[in-house]
């Protein structure tokens, strides 16, 4: 049983958590909240220095020990009093300092692996399909570019010797400044104005005249993606290796992430598909047929049974017309909602309104009429009236004028008065 589990908690791990858990947790919390992917959030630096406490203390096997047997307070007492690493310094140190591009170095680049050499960074890619193209399946060609080792120079950036390590930062690319902030002073990471965070110096007469003492040149490169059917929105395509290139480090990878271009017939959730059809009430009556095409130029032939009555909004099924579903390929459903449009009005043969006869025979196949629940007393007085279409247009006129004869029905001696404020 630990005394405290507040640095526990900060993790987001239990007490009992092993040395992997830790280090994953601190992992992903030093991204998160590190000051310069913050800029604008003044709590994240204090965020940031507390998980990096925390880390520093659980992931050493005597300090936790201390920690969970006497709490913070054991920590002070078992000589720890504010004496602990600097949370930048852990944070270089768990990540791998230096590396050039920002104090993150090249900690962005898909090489943040705990064991292992260094990697350069990932390209990615976000490659819009249609549905058509995820319900047939499909491969595509995408270009892109990215950076190759120079042939030139083979990565040396100029001729033989001729780059020397900086001697301004020992080649990290990063320096250690301190900064006086009133009593107190701040140690922080900067990039090398030396070496403008390369870790290397080299003369402009000795570099390489292709890549210009760059180590790398660009190239372009085309990949075949194979979009397979069934694919969802979010899935991604790896080519490992297949990024950029950097001396002294494995080659990054691409990914390209699929993302579903609007459709203009069809929505999809997960392996169903949705479609709207609209009917005229004759057909949600007495039956007819709607045709829907279909992603792979299939037409299908809906049949609506006469009597069935499909009622406005209601949504039937079509089993295994969905999508495939991923590498199994056995599908989900279509979903068919129907809006049922009504007519305007009915008329008789020459126009006018309806005769006897089509009333009688809409009520020969019409459920019967329902008897309303209140009617008035036989002895009661009662008047006749008819509906009238509402004009909006008119209305909103209507309703102005109201306005205007409430303003103007005030008592001809009245006086408008309006209060003043002081």
């Amino acid at each position: 049983m630990v005394k405290e589990t507040k640095f526990y908690e900060l993790l987001g791990v239990a007490p009992d958590a092993s040395e992997a858990q830790l280090k994953t947790a601190y992992r992903k919390g030093a991204l998160k909240w590190h000051p310069d992917k913050n800029a604008h959030n003044p709590d994240a630096e204090a965020k940031f220095k507390e998980l990096s406490r925390a880390y520093e203390v659980l992931s050493d096997p005597d300090k936790r020990q201390l920690y969970d047997q006497y709490g913070e307070q054991g920590l002070e007492q078992g000589g720890m009093g504010g004496g602990g690493m600097a949370a930048e310094d852990l944070f270089a140190q768990f990540f791998g300092g230096g590396g050039g591009g920002g104090p993150f170095g090249g900690m962005f680049g898909g090489g943040m692996r705990e064991q292992g050499p260094k990697k350069a960074r990932t390209i990615s890619h976000v490659h819009k399909v249609s549905l058509e193209d995820m319900y047939r399946g499909k491969i595509s060609k995408l270009a892109l570019q990215k950076s190759v080792i120079c042939p030139k120079c083979t990565g040396r950036g100029g001729k033989e010797g001729a780059v020397k390590t900086c001697t301004g930062c020992d080649g990290r690319g990063m320096k250690h400044m301190m900064r006086q902030m009133g009593p107190m002073i701040q140690r922080f990471q900067t990039v090398c104005p030396d070496c403008q965070g390369e870790g290397e110096i080299i003369r402009d007469k000795d570099r390489c005249k292709q890549c210009n003492g760059k180590k790398t040149i660009i190239e372009r490169k085309v990949l075949h993606v194979h979009v397979d059917r069934g694919v969802k929105s979010g899935h991604k395509v790896e080519f490992r290796g297949e990024g950029d290139q950097l001396p002294g480090v494995e080659p990054g990878d691409v990914v390209f992430e699929i993302e579903q271009k609007p459709h203009n017939r069809f929505q999809r959730k997960d392996d169903d598909l949705f479609y709207h059809a609209e009917i005229d009430l004759l057909t949600a009556l007495a039956g007819g047929s709607i045709h829907i095409e279909h992603l792979d130029e299939r037409w299908l032939t809906v049949d609506i049974i006469p009597g069935e009555c499909i009622s406005q909004g209601e949504v039937k099924v079509i089993r295994g017309q969905g999508m495939p579903s991923y590498r199994h390929h056995d599908y989900g459903n279509l979903y068919i909602q129907f809006e049922v449009k009504f007519p305007d009005h009915l008329t008789g043969p020459d126009g006018g309104p309806m005769t006897p006869e089509q009333i009688k025979a809409l009520e020969s196949v019409l459920p019967p009429r329902k008897v309303p629940d209140i009617l008035p007393p036989p002895d009661a007085m009662t008047e006749d009236f008819t509906l009238e279409a509402v004009d909006p247009t008119q209305e909103n006129q209507r309703a102005r004028g109201m306005a205007d004869d409430d303003d103007d029905d005030m008592h001809p001696g009245a006086e408008r008065v309006q209060c003043a404020s002081q």
